[in-house]
């Protein structure tokens, strides 16, 4: 089985997420990042092969796996699913209250929402259209000295990134360029 490139969909409907929600049902889709059977998952988890068998018809009907081939073994016919690639579309959960502070972590959360959300609905439509959506990411890590340094470090970025779009500013396909910081977590050991 080649691995195909899976297009990213947006899951919108509050049933198919809640499919997703149990443990176990995260565990199959984490581990059908790669095709498997019911009979090698459960092997694997150390789970009868009949309760894999459920939580899998669970989430194919729900759309969040997809049978990628059946094989016949032993008088029997095997099933191989993958899961597809979704994010959640934020709103799902309740849209968050936006604050107009561009230093509160609920408007951050509010923006980076919205960013995954017209990201997904932008992606489905360029894959259903078979061409590619242009994006770009900018992504870093800078340490502050003193609390105060945040502040003047994001005036400063403001006015570089105001000053770079007024430069290459013209009629034509516009984007939305959004520039967030939170801490960096912690790295594992």
């Amino acid at each position: 089985m080649d691995n195909v490139p899976v297009s990213v969909e947006l899951l919108h409907e509050p049933e198919r997420v809640r499919a997703a929600l149990s443990p176990l049902r995260r565990t199959l889709l984490q581990r059908l990042r790669e095709p498997a059977s019911a009979t090698r998952l459960a092997a694997a988890l150390g789970l009868p092969r009949q309760r894999v068998n459920y939580h899998l018809r669970e989430l194919e009907r729900a759309g969040l796996v997809e049978l990628v081939e059946e094989r016949r073994r032993r008088g029997c016919t095997e099933r191989v699913f993958r899961a597809g690639s979704f994010v959640v579309d934020p709103s799902v959960l309740g849209e968050p209250v936006a604050a107009q502070d561009r230093f509160a972590a609920s408007h951050l959360a509010h923006t980076a929402a919205g960013l995954v959300r017209d990201v997904a609905r932008m992606q489905a439509a360029a894959d259903g259209a078979g061409s590619r959506l242009l994006t770009f990411t900018i992504e870093t890590e800078v340490g502050f000295a003193a609390p105060g340094d945040l502040e003047r470090f994001t005036e400063a970025l403001a006015e570089s990134v105001a000053r770079t779009a007024a430069a290459f500013d013209a009629p034509g396909r516009r984007y939305r360029v959004v520039i967030g910081g939170h801490p960096a977590p912690k790295e594992e050991p």
